[in-house]
């Protein structure tokens, strides 16, 4: 028989069990007191907010860009926080058959004009500026390799040289480029056209043919390694395009002109290379330079507490965070913990560059794990469904708000209450975080309390987060005034 007090001490147990996994289960609300968030009334509800520890530091991490995904091409040159920006556009275009010929009698073939065309999607950046691209031929010495996935942030791993222009600088009018196009082969929209010389056309319709560079796709690459796509750094350009390689508006348009019977009558044709998602390789290079810009002086490679941090989506840069006093708080119920971030603003620039270079999308809080250098998920409350990360209830998008003085002030807030709760009621680790602005990632992913037994690693998408290079913002660190990021805790004493 058990004795009295023994079931008293297992009907205890009980109740704080079920108090605990009521205060984990309850319904997210990104407002303390709404919901099913008790009140804070000093008697049974409290509240407290921990200090943290904030410093930034440049994302080493590496970052790519596969081929299924948007890519970037452009110029960041007027931002006085994180520096500038440029980024190059690697790839080839192939005939959709080998060995490949132009139709008509070759003798009577006359070339017209070549021009390369880009699937446009979107831009990050100043539209209302020009962005002048020039297009050069890849050096035979560097060609690309389909079977590698390049990183975009380490250029000099794997460089690419140039073998000359191909045509004349094209100006962009951004505010243009969803206009349609319409002429006897094309009936599109967002189309970046970019025409090449005449001799470059001639090049490809008169000196190649099956029984030379168009005889199959090994050989072609030895006649013509690709194309690579820049923007001119110089001011105005301060925009970034991004283009979609695989989508059919991406090609190379052939015009000519020929006499198939060998009549006197002649018609005009065109003929398309495209980006072949197996065989045509690519490459997109980031390049960050923060000579002579804000963050230059507050990036660290050593414990710098500041009151100022800095997220650049990748490639780019992370804020470390520490709770120093959340592994000595004492068991209680967590009904609310939440870390709160908000932008600090460019009271110099409100109207124009921080204003048209938006924050992040999406931020990833996550733990660092750098025995085996790779992300681990925030225990038991970041999850992964069937249907991706559960960012709407564990937050990271990013939110507008008004204050005093500033019309719209990006905020981004985490719901961080079952591991709060794992803390202080079962003596988990309390670990270092890291606040990043991911693109293409992965996370080693353990499942919550009590099933955290194994793990294993997800990939995370820009369908999830962001697209790379797109998206910055400055904190308020752990010491900020005003825009203190804190960690903001509702609970019940047992």
């Amino acid at each position: 028989m058990h004795s009295s007090s023994t079931l008293r001490s297992i009907a205890i147990l009980l109740v704080v069990i079920l108090f605990t996994t009521a205060a984990c289960t309850r319904i997210t609300s990104t407002e303390f007191g709404s919901g099913l968030i008790p009140a804070v009334d000093g008697v049974n509800t409290f509240d407290t907010t921990m200090e943290l520890i904030t410093d930034s530091f440049e994302d080493t991490d590496t970052t790519r860009i596969y081929k299924q995904d948007n890519h970037v091409i452009g110029s960041l040159s007027a931002d006085p926080i994180f520096g500038k920006t440029s980024a190059a556009l690697h790839f080839e275009l192939f005939p959709d058959y080998f060995p490949f010929f132009i139709q008509g009698t070759k003798d009577s073939v006359v070339a017209d004009s070549a021009v390369l065309i880009l699937s446009y999607k979107t831009f990050y950046g100043d539209s209302s500026q020009p962005l002048r691209l020039t297009v050069e031929e890849i050096a035979q010495q560097t060609k690309l390799d389909p079977y590698i996935v390049y990183p975009s942030n380490f250029p000099l791993v794997y460089p690419i040289a140039s073998a000359g222009s191909l045509g004349t600088t094209k100006t962009i009018d951004i505010r243009r480029l969803s206009d349609s196009v319409y002429n006897r082969y094309e009936s599109a929209s967002k189309q970046i056209r970019i025409r090449l010389r005449d001799d470059v056309a001639r090049r490809f319709i008169k000196s190649y043919d099956s029984t030379n560079a168009y005889r199959n796709d090994t050989v072609f690459r030895k006649f013509f390694a690709g194309f690579s796509v820049k923007a001119e750094s110089a001011l105005p350009a301060n925009a970034l395009l991004y283009v979609n390689l695989l989508d059919t508006n991406t090609k190379l348009a052939l015009y000519y002109n020929s006499s198939t019977t060998g009549s006197t009558s002649r018609d005009t044709n065109v003929v398309y290379f495209h980006f072949n998602g197996y065989a045509s390789g690519e490459a997109n290079y980031i390049t960050r330079n923060r000579a002579g810009s804000e963050i230059a002086s507050r990036l660290t490679t050593t414990s710098k507490p500041d009151s100022l941090v800095y997220v650049q989506a990748s490639p780019g840069t992370y804020v470390r965070i520490k709770i120093p006093n959340l592994a000595k708080l004492n068991n209680r119920i967590i009904h609310r913990a939440e870390l709160i971030t908000e932008q600090v603003p460019d009271n110099g620039n409100l109207s124009g560059i921080d204003r048209y270079m938006e924050p992040p999308q999406v931020l990833l809080l996550s733990i660092y794990d750098s025995v085996n250098k790779r992300k681990r998920n925030i225990p038991s409350d970041f999850a992964i469904g069937s249907t991706g990360p559960n960012t709407l209830v564990f937050g990271g998008y990013r939110s507008y708000k008004t204050v005093p003085e500033y019309d719209r002030l990006a905020t981004y807030s985490f719901d961080l209450s079952r591991y709060v709760q794992g803390i202080v009621t079962r003596k988990d680790t309390s670990f270092v975080m890291r606040l990043t602005a991911p693109n293409n990632d992965s996370i080693n992913y353990t499942p919550a309390y009590p099933n955290n037994y194994l793990s294993q690693m997800y990939y995370l998408s820009p369908s999830y987060y962001n697209e790379a290079g797109r998206g910055r913002v400055r904190l308020g660190g752990g010491t900020h005034s005003r825009f203190r990021m804190r960690l903001r805790i509702v609970y019940s004493r047992i």
